[in-house]
């Protein structure tokens, strides 16, 4: 799940930062949309990163079963 978040987070910030030129400016008065897309790409290449690390120890686990008869 961490990844899938990584990746929209990444697109909505990139999008918000290089493919939407003018914003109303209700939204501007309110947030910069610039720094907000700045935050999206961050938190969506931490989300990413966070994502494989717990993927690449998750599958270095090993699972035990110990079977005891009466």
């Amino acid at each position: 799940m961490g990844i899938g978040i990584g990746i929209v987070l990444l697109v909505i910030g990139l999008i918000l930062l290089f493919a939407i030129n003018e914003f109303p400016a209700s939204v501007q008065e309110v947030v910069e949309p610039i720094t907000v897309g700045w935050i999206f790409v961050i938190a969506g290449v931490l989300a990413l990163v966070l994502g494989l690390v717990m993927n690449n120890q998750r599958s270095k686990t090993t699972h035990v079963e110990e079977r005891r008869e009466m």
